[in-house]
Protein backbone atom coordinates (compact mmCIF):
# COMPACT_ATOMS: atom_id res chain seq x y z
CA UNK A 1 0.00 0.00 0.00
CA UNK A 2 1.31 3.90 -0.84
CA UNK A 3 1.05 6.06 1.87
CA UNK A 4 1.34 10.10 1.43
CA UNK A 5 2.38 11.90 4.93
CA UNK A 6 0.95 15.40 4.91
CA UNK A 7 2.71 17.54 7.70
CA UNK A 8 6.60 16.21 7.83
CA UNK A 9 7.23 17.23 11.32
CA UNK A 10 8.87 15.01 13.77
CA UNK A 11 5.46 12.66 13.69
CA UNK A 12 5.72 12.71 10.08
CA UNK A 13 9.18 11.59 9.92
CA UNK A 14 8.56 8.81 12.80
CA UNK A 15 5.30 8.04 10.19
CA UNK A 16 7.88 7.15 7.60
CA UNK A 17 10.25 5.27 9.61
CA UNK A 18 7.69 3.08 11.02
CA UNK A 19 5.27 2.60 7.58
CA UNK A 20 7.06 -0.72 6.53
CA UNK A 21 5.88 -1.93 9.49
CA UNK A 22 2.37 -1.54 8.42
CA UNK A 23 2.77 -2.63 5.01
CA UNK A 24 3.14 0.88 3.93
CA UNK A 25 5.67 2.53 1.19
CA UNK A 26 5.74 6.39 1.61
CA UNK A 27 4.61 7.43 -2.07
CA UNK A 28 4.90 11.47 -0.56
CA UNK A 29 5.66 13.73 1.99
CA UNK A 30 4.20 17.10 2.14
CA UNK A 31 5.83 20.03 4.27
CA UNK A 32 5.56 23.81 4.50
CA UNK A 33 8.41 24.05 2.01
CA UNK A 34 6.06 21.89 -1.03
CA UNK A 35 2.70 22.42 0.96
CA UNK A 36 2.59 25.97 1.85
CA UNK A 37 -0.88 26.60 0.41
CA UNK A 38 -1.83 22.77 -0.47
CA UNK A 39 -0.53 23.49 -3.79
CA UNK A 40 1.26 19.97 -3.01
CA UNK A 41 -2.27 18.17 -3.00
CA UNK A 42 -2.99 17.20 -6.30
CA UNK A 43 -4.25 14.70 -8.72
CA UNK A 44 -0.73 13.21 -10.63
CA UNK A 45 0.74 13.12 -6.55
CA UNK A 46 -1.38 11.48 -4.89
CA UNK A 47 -1.84 9.18 -8.16
CA UNK A 48 -1.93 5.45 -6.76
CA UNK A 49 -1.57 6.65 -2.89
CA UNK A 50 -4.15 4.35 -0.52
CA UNK A 51 -4.50 6.72 2.31
CA UNK A 52 -2.94 10.28 3.76
CA UNK A 53 -1.73 10.83 7.19
CA UNK A 54 -1.82 14.48 8.11
CA UNK A 55 0.11 15.74 10.78
CA UNK A 56 0.06 19.54 10.42
CA UNK A 57 -1.11 22.26 11.92
CA UNK A 58 -4.25 23.36 12.65
CA UNK A 59 -4.39 25.96 10.55
CA UNK A 60 -3.73 24.39 7.26
CA UNK A 61 -5.86 21.30 8.23
CA UNK A 62 -9.31 22.15 7.18
CA UNK A 63 -7.42 22.70 3.82
CA UNK A 64 -5.50 19.79 3.36
CA UNK A 65 -9.01 17.79 4.34
CA UNK A 66 -10.38 19.43 1.26
CA UNK A 67 -8.32 18.96 -0.94
CA UNK A 68 -7.60 15.50 0.23
CA UNK A 69 -11.25 14.78 -0.30
CA UNK A 70 -11.70 16.01 -3.30
CA UNK A 71 -9.03 13.50 -4.96
CA UNK A 72 -10.88 10.43 -3.08
CA UNK A 73 -8.20 10.02 -0.90
CA UNK A 74 -9.05 8.06 2.71
CA UNK A 75 -7.00 9.83 5.71
CA UNK A 76 -6.10 9.65 9.35
CA UNK A 77 -5.66 12.72 10.62
CA UNK A 78 -3.58 13.93 14.13
CA UNK A 79 -3.70 17.49 14.39
CA UNK A 80 -5.50 19.16 17.00
CA UNK A 81 -6.59 22.13 17.20
CA UNK A 82 -9.21 22.20 14.21
CA UNK A 83 -12.57 20.01 16.08
CA UNK A 84 -14.12 23.81 15.77
CA UNK A 85 -14.49 22.68 11.72
CA UNK A 86 -15.43 18.53 12.82
CA UNK A 87 -19.25 19.25 11.15
CA UNK A 88 -18.08 20.88 8.26
CA UNK A 89 -15.38 18.07 7.92
CA UNK A 90 -18.18 15.66 8.36
CA UNK A 91 -20.19 17.28 5.22
CA UNK A 92 -16.78 17.18 3.16
CA UNK A 93 -16.57 13.54 4.45
CA UNK A 94 -20.33 12.90 3.35
CA UNK A 95 -20.29 14.14 -0.03
CA UNK A 96 -16.67 12.82 -1.24
CA UNK A 97 -17.08 9.41 -0.28
CA UNK A 98 -14.06 9.03 1.37
CA UNK A 99 -13.00 6.59 4.34
CA UNK A 100 -11.84 9.37 7.56
CA UNK A 101 -10.52 8.52 10.96
CA UNK A 102 -9.55 11.69 13.42
CA UNK A 103 -8.70 11.69 17.01
CA UNK A 104 -7.14 14.48 19.21
CA UNK A 105 -4.68 11.27 20.36
CA UNK A 106 -3.83 8.03 18.42
CA UNK A 107 -2.26 6.24 21.80
CA UNK A 108 -3.91 3.03 22.75
CA UNK A 109 -3.44 3.78 26.61
CA UNK A 110 -5.01 7.59 26.03
CA UNK A 111 -8.18 5.75 24.29
CA UNK A 112 -8.63 3.82 27.53
CA UNK A 113 -7.87 6.35 29.80
CA UNK A 114 -10.51 8.13 28.34
CA UNK A 115 -12.92 5.19 29.18
CA UNK A 116 -11.29 5.56 32.78
CA UNK A 117 -12.01 8.96 32.91
CA UNK A 118 -15.32 8.53 31.65
CA UNK A 119 -16.68 5.67 33.96
CA UNK A 120 -15.27 7.63 37.00
CA UNK A 121 -17.23 10.96 36.07
CA UNK A 122 -19.98 9.02 35.91
CA UNK A 123 -19.55 7.33 38.92
CA UNK A 124 -18.88 10.86 40.72
CA UNK A 125 -22.24 12.99 39.00
CA UNK A 126 -24.08 13.02 41.42
CA UNK A 127 -21.68 13.54 44.67
CA UNK A 128 -21.72 17.11 45.05
CA UNK A 129 -18.70 17.36 47.67
CA UNK A 130 -16.30 16.08 44.49
CA UNK A 131 -14.64 18.79 42.15
CA UNK A 132 -12.87 18.48 39.77
CA UNK A 133 -9.59 19.42 37.64
CA UNK A 134 -8.00 18.85 34.25
CA UNK A 135 -4.34 19.50 33.70
CA UNK A 136 -1.72 18.49 31.00
CA UNK A 137 1.96 19.58 29.95
CA UNK A 138 3.94 19.18 26.51
CA UNK A 139 6.81 20.26 25.13
CA UNK A 140 7.41 23.80 24.34
CA UNK A 141 6.93 23.83 20.52
CA UNK A 142 3.33 22.17 20.84
CA UNK A 143 0.91 24.71 19.15
CA UNK A 144 -2.44 24.50 20.94
CA UNK A 145 -3.63 24.70 24.82
CA UNK A 146 -5.11 23.26 26.14
CA UNK A 147 -4.26 20.36 23.83
CA UNK A 148 -7.32 18.56 22.05
CA UNK A 149 -6.85 15.04 24.46
CA UNK A 150 -7.80 17.45 27.24
CA UNK A 151 -10.36 18.99 25.72
CA UNK A 152 -11.45 15.31 24.56
CA UNK A 153 -11.36 14.75 28.57
CA UNK A 154 -12.87 17.43 29.59
CA UNK A 155 -15.63 16.74 26.99
CA UNK A 156 -15.88 13.30 28.40
CA UNK A 157 -16.39 13.63 32.04
CA UNK A 158 -19.37 16.67 30.62
CA UNK A 159 -21.06 13.66 28.71
CA UNK A 160 -20.82 11.10 31.85
CA UNK A 161 -23.41 13.92 33.46
CA UNK A 162 -20.90 15.93 35.89
CA UNK A 163 -22.25 19.23 34.72
CA UNK A 164 -20.08 20.74 38.12
CA UNK A 165 -17.10 23.46 36.92
CA UNK A 166 -13.86 21.31 35.57
CA UNK A 167 -10.86 23.69 36.22
CA UNK A 168 -8.65 23.05 33.07
CA UNK A 169 -5.16 23.78 32.81
CA UNK A 170 -1.67 23.96 30.37
CA UNK A 171 1.98 23.79 30.67
CA UNK A 172 4.57 23.99 27.63
CA UNK A 173 8.27 23.65 28.79
CA UNK A 174 11.36 21.40 26.94
CA UNK A 175 10.90 18.37 25.23
CA UNK A 176 7.86 16.33 27.22
CA UNK A 177 5.68 14.36 24.94
CA UNK A 178 2.67 14.69 27.05
CA UNK A 179 0.98 14.22 30.40
CA UNK A 180 -2.61 14.62 31.07
CA UNK A 181 -4.24 14.18 34.54
CA UNK A 182 -7.70 14.32 35.85
CA UNK A 183 -8.32 14.52 39.65
CA UNK A 184 -11.56 14.67 41.81
CA UNK A 185 -11.08 16.49 45.24
CA UNK A 186 -13.54 16.32 48.20
CA UNK A 187 -13.15 17.59 51.97
CA UNK A 188 -12.48 13.68 52.40
CA UNK A 189 -10.20 12.63 49.73
CA UNK A 190 -8.84 12.92 46.65
CA UNK A 191 -8.82 10.81 43.15
CA UNK A 192 -6.04 11.41 40.95
CA UNK A 193 -6.04 9.61 37.09
CA UNK A 194 -3.27 10.12 35.26
CA UNK A 195 -1.48 9.16 31.52
CA UNK A 196 1.99 9.82 30.76
CA UNK A 197 3.73 9.68 27.64
CA UNK A 198 6.96 8.39 27.26
CA UNK A 199 7.44 9.02 23.50
CA UNK A 200 5.42 9.99 20.08
CA UNK A 201 6.08 6.03 19.03
CA UNK A 202 2.51 5.37 20.64
CA UNK A 203 0.76 8.29 18.20
CA UNK A 204 2.47 7.33 15.41
CA UNK A 205 2.04 3.65 15.66
CA UNK A 206 -1.85 4.28 16.36
CA UNK A 207 -2.01 6.36 13.62
CA UNK A 208 -0.57 3.98 10.81
CA UNK A 209 -2.53 0.97 12.27
CA UNK A 210 -5.32 3.25 11.67
CA UNK A 211 -4.38 4.28 8.04
CA UNK A 212 -4.18 0.56 7.51
CA UNK A 213 -7.38 0.02 8.69
CA UNK A 214 -9.44 3.15 6.77
CA UNK A 215 -7.98 2.02 3.02
CA UNK A 216 -11.53 1.09 1.74
CA UNK A 217 -13.86 2.61 3.89
CA UNK A 218 -16.55 5.00 3.43
CA UNK A 219 -17.39 7.37 6.67
CA UNK A 220 -16.23 9.54 9.59
CA UNK A 221 -14.83 7.50 12.54
CA UNK A 222 -13.34 8.64 15.79
CA UNK A 223 -10.27 6.27 16.28
CA UNK A 224 -11.28 4.77 19.99
CA UNK A 225 -15.01 3.84 18.09
CA UNK A 226 -12.78 1.13 15.82
CA UNK A 227 -10.49 -0.04 18.43
CA UNK A 228 -11.50 -3.80 18.67
CA UNK A 229 -11.16 -3.61 14.75
CA UNK A 230 -7.61 -2.74 14.74
CA UNK A 231 -5.05 -5.55 13.70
Amino acid sequence: MNLAIVGYGKMGRLIEQLAPQYGFAVKLKLDSDNNASGEGITRQNLSGVDAAVEFSVPSATLGNVERLASLGVNMVVGTTGWLDHLERVRSVVEKTGIGFVWSPNYSIGVSVFLRIVSETARLLANEAEYGAWAWEIHHGAKKDAPSGTLLKLVEEIKKSGYHRPVSVSSNRAGAHPGTHEIGFDSPADTIALRHTARSREGFARGALRAARWVVGKKGLFEFREILSELG
